[in-house]
Formats: C-alpha cells, sequence, structure tokens
C-alpha cells in the first residue's frame, strides 16, 4: 500500500464515523420529549427520513471506498502478473547493470513487461512469485559477489526455498585472468537449479565484457517464452567483420518439402582459419543489388555519391546495402545522401553453427533459405543462399561459444538435433575423427530421409571407420517412421541411461521451439529431473539451440 493510498483510506474511515456521530447526536435532539402516542410531526418525520439517508449515502459511500480497493488490489494482482520478467543485476562497477539495463529494453521491445531490480533488493518470496527472471552478476576478487549482492547471499542463497515454477537464465561477467573466473555467477546458477528453478539456456561467461558473448545474450534473448517478432536491435557491441570469400554453394536437399538447405564454404580473405568446434559464424548480411538500386530510384538518389559515415569514406550504394532501410513514408522527396546517411543503423548480424574445424581446410555453413510472410527472402538466408555471388566477400566474425566446445573425447558422448542443428553436431563429429576418438552417437530428425539427410555420405563414413557408433533417425514426412527425433529417446531409453552412465556427454542442437523443450522433457522423463540437472551441474548436458 502506498503512503497516499493509506492516507485516503484514514480520511474516509475518519468521515464515516463523523457522519454516525452526527446521524447519532441528531437522534438524540430528537428524542428530547417523551415520545408522543399520536403521529410525529411532519418536521420531525422530515428529519428521521433525512438522517436515513444520510445513513444510506455513508454505507453507500463505505461500500464504494471497499470495492475501490478490492479493485485496486485486484489490478495490482494483474501488474504484477503483467510482470513477464524480473531482469536482476549485481553491478561492482555499474557495467552489469547497464547491461542489466540493455536486456530490460531488449524484453521491452519484444511486447514483454520487465521489473528491473537489484540482486540485494530482492528476496526468495518475490522470486517464487516471478515466472521468469533474468540475472546479470558480476564476480569481484577471487570469486566474491559484488558488494550490492552480500545480502541476498547471506539472506536468500543461505537457504534452498521452492522455485519450481521459475525459468531463469545467468550472464555472469568476469575477468579470465583470475583463478575464480565468474565463479559468484557459476555459485548463483548452482544455487538457482538447487532450489528447482528451471534454465532457458546455459550460462553465458562474459570475459572482460567480450562483445560475441553479449550478443550471445542478446540473441537468447530473442527466444525467450512470450517475446513476440519485433524489429532487430544493433548490437550493443560495434560490428567488426573479416572478409571471407564464399568459395562454393550447393543445395543439399532438392526435392525436399521443407526449404532448400544450402552449405556454404567460406575462406578468409586475411588471417588464419582459427576456431573450435560449437562455435558460432556471426554474418553480417547484406541487401541485394537489385534492391538498393530500386530503392534509390524511388527517392531519387545517386548511389555513387561518396559519403562519410561513422569514420568511413563510402559510396552510398554500398552503405545501404548493409544498413536498415527508414520507413519510406519518413523519407522527405529531395533528401540529400549526408542526411539520410546519419539515419541509417547497421543490419543485425544472423548467427549460424560452423559445420566444420579449421582442419578440413573451409568454414562450412548450413542455411536453410527461409521466406517473410511476404514472400521475400529471409535477410541472412537470403543474402547467403541467393543474392551473394560466388567469389563474392561475405563480412563474417566468429563468436567463440565455449559453453558448446567438444568433451573429453576419451569419453562417450551423445550428439541429438534436428533441421541445420546438425551443423553444429558435425563439427564435434568431425572434432572427434581427426582425434581418433570413438562412441559417439547421433540421433537426428528431418522431414524425408530421400531429401533431408545431409552429408549422408559423410555420416556413412564415420559409422565404417568407428568414430559414429550409432546412427539413430527420425523423419516426420516418410510413413512408418518416428515423427520426430524427440520421439527417438524413449524407444532407445535402456540404451540412453547405459551411455550416460558410462560418462557420456548429450550435446543438444537445432530449433529451439518444440525440438529443444520436448528433448529436455524427454531426457528428464528417461532419467529423472534430479539426475539431469546433475548432468547440468557437470557440463555434460549442454544445448546450442535457436
Amino acid at each position: 500500500m502506498t503512503r497516499g493510498t493509506k492516507y485516503l483510506e484514514t480520511f474516509g474511515q475518519w468521515l464515516v464515523l463523523g457522519a454516525l456521530a452526527a446521524i447519532a447526536l441528531l437522534a438524540f435532539a430528537l428524542q428530547r420529549a417523551p415520545w408522543p402516542h399520536g403521529a410525529p410531526a411532519m418536521s420531525r418525520t422530515i428529519a428521521a427520513t433525512a438522517c436515513l439517508i444520510v445513513y444510506v449515502v455513508a454505507c453507500a459511500l463505505w461500500l464504494r471506498t471497499q470495492r475501490r480497493r478490492a479493485s485496486g488490489h485486484a489490478d495490482a494482482d494483474r501488474a504484477q502478473t503483467a510482470i513477464a520478467a524480473l531482469v536482476v543485476h549485481a553491478s561492482q562497477t555499474g557495467f552489469a547493470e547497464r547491461i542489466a539495463e540493455l536486456t530490460a529494453a531488449g524484453l521491452r521491445d519484444g511486447g514483454l513487461s520487465p521489473a528491473l531490480q537489484p540482486l540485494g533488493s530482492l528476496d526468495a518470496a518475490r522470486l517464487a512469485r516471478a515466472p521468469l527472471a533474468l540475472f546479470v552478476v558480476s564476480t569481484t576478487g577471487e570469486g566474491d559477489p559484488p558488494d550490492t549482492a552480500l545480502a541476498f547471499v547471506d539472506d536468500t542463497m543461505s537457504a534452498t526455498p521452492s522455485l519450481a515454477g521459475l525459468q531463469y537464465a545467468v550472464l555472469a561477467l568476469g575477468d579470465r585472468r583470475y583463478a575464480r573466473y565468474c565463479a559468484f555467477g557459476h555459485a548463483l546458477d548452482d544455487w538457482l537449479r538447487r532450489c528447482g528453478a528451471q534454465p532457458l539456456f546455459d550460462l553465458i561467461d562474459v570475459d572482460n565484457g567480450d562483445g560475441g558473448a553479449l550478443r550471445r545474450w542478446q540473441h537468447d534473448l530473442a527466444q525467450l517464452p512470450g517475446m513476440a517478432p519485433a524489429a532487430d536491435r544493433p548490437d550493443w557491441s560495434p560490428a567488426q567483420y573479416g572478409a571471407w570469400r564464399l568459395c562454393a554453394r550447393r543445395t543439399l536437399n532438392p526435392g525436399s518439402l521443407g526449404g532448400a538447405t544450402c552449405e556454404l564454404r567460406l575462406w578468409p580473405e586475411a588471417g588464419e582459419l582459427a576456431w573450435t568446434a560449437g562455435d558460432i559464424a556471426e554474418i553480417g548480411p547484406r541487401h541485394a543489388a537489385e534492391a538498393v538500386d530500386a530503392w534509390l530510384q524511388a527517392h531519387a538518389l545517386d548511389g555513387n555519391v561518396r559519403i562519410h559515415h561513422d569514420g568511413d569514406t563510402l559510396a552510398l550504394h554500398e552503405l545501404l546495402a548493409r544498413s536498415r532501410w527508414p520507413d519510406p513514408a519518413s523519407v522527405a522527396d529531395g533528401i540529400d545522401a549526408a542526411t539520410l546517411a546519419a539515419r541509417l543503423e547497421p543490419l543485425p548480424h544472423r548467427d549460424y553453427s560452423i559445420a566444420s574445424i579449421p582442419g578440413e581446410g573451409h568454414l562450412r555453413l548450413l542455411v536453410r533459405r527461409m521466406r517473410t510472410p511476404e514472400g521475400h527472402p529471409g535477410l541472412g538466408s537470403g543474402w547467403l543462399c541467393e543474392h551473394a555471388a560466388i567469389g563474392e566477400d561475405i563480412a563474417l566474425r566468429i563468436r567463440r561459444n565455449p559453453g558448446f566446445h567438444p568433451p573429453a573425447f576419451d569419453a562417450p558422448l551423445i550428439l541429438i538435433g534436428n533441421g541445420t542443428g546438425l551443423a553444429g553436431l558435425r563439427a564435434h563429429l568431425a572434432a572427434r575423427a581427426a582425434a581418433g576418438a570413438g562412441r559417439a552417437w547421433l540421433l537426428f530428425g528431418e522431414r524425408q530421409r530421400s531429401c533431408d539427410l545431409y552429408w549422408a555420405d559423410e555420416l556413412d563414413g564415420w559409422r565404417n571407420d568407428g568414430t559414429l557408433a550409432r546412427i539413430d533417425l527420425a523423419f516426420s514426412r516418410d510413413e512408418g517412421q518416428p515423427h520426430y527425433v524427440q520421439d527417438l529417446l524413449p524407444t532407445h531409453g535402456d540404451a540412453l541411461r547405459a551411455w550416460i552412465a558410462d560418462g557420456a556427454s548429450v550435446l543438444v542442437c537445432g530449433s529451439a521451439a518444440g525440438m529443444a523443450p520436448a528433448v529436455d522433457d524427454a531426457l528428464a522423463t528417461l532419467l529423472g529431473r534430479d539426475a539431469l540437472a546433475d548432468l547440468q551441474r557437470q557440463r555434460r548436458y549442454r544445448r546450442d539451440v535457436y
């Protein structure tokens, strides 16, 4: 209750008491003489009626106040329900708080109603009422929590309240030069799991403000439950792409009932091939040259005009190709190139799992050609699969994704995925083959065996040389097949339990909508939710989903 509401309630109570006292005094004044045996005088009848009216009005006012109070509480409850996410920060220098503010802004753009709150002011009861909480926390010193989080550590993390209804994610900020890198973020994540909260995705470590890790967090925010499609926001960190030449492109699934899926091979114009299986290629997409020409013609602009933009000098056509265009209705007739350039923002990057390892001599991608509801090519897939010419440079940067790097090669590995998620799983198979490791098990789902079993020859080769101990497949459009990859898990439950008991890790790559949560539920049913949580704590159950 707010202070103003409390004052209004007190005033209303005194008002009702005053009205009742006035009625009592008036009634007493009317009864100074003995009650006559005849009918009362008209003046007294009017006075009594007036008293009754005052009483009824006072009661009505009191009831109205109570109803407003009840309505106010209901509105407060609805407002609480409307807060679709807590964004919680624990900061020593202010950086975590700044990232939390950007996180909250991203959620608002997606249609959610986030509440921003310092970790030190949070308690278990508030946390238990929240459906979703996103934590952005720093580690200070040798693994210590920030000063602002000490109250929460002492008062709340010292117990294990039930948080079974909470979904959460943790962004841990730290410095890899310290021995206990991001220790407080990991301690918070472990405590949340022990309390029964469900992680939406694996904890993300950020080393000294690493832009790649922050972009990963920004990407994962877009996949949160309830997030409505929204206009892409610029990256929180500036784009610093390298030039990679598109060496080859081929469609791997001609005739498929789904969208065409292309394999692309790229080579850096400068520098070496350097990444680890599980890492991500971030692509700077471009508009098709024909679309840029049409836009320039519609606004009577010369694309060859050279302009200065963000410390660079380039042609307007080039800038438009890599920028988000303003609404045509907002572009005034006769606008000059410099004014237009000042309004342009860079196109947001697109993420793709790297399907190869450096030892194969190229960077390989697997990209499904997407279409907008209007039938236009998707921004990233349209550029890579249709518009970019062989031999043309692609803007690309590699983002480390340590949460999906290979586990030890001397332990078994279970790989589960669907669709273009096979790209990330293929890189792990290539890494194991290069290391001479075996005991890998692939469970994969797509639409049709005849069209959509990508790299079938390579998979057969790894099966023959022992890299792959077994392969199980599901095709949703083929008769007599398990419908989806998650349907394979109960069928092979005994084998899965045996592999995991033998030390196997489980890596999942593919669709965040449908496949990943269904696989999670199937594994929880087979192993038990607590056992699955233990695998997550041991980093033996990891996901890279989109």
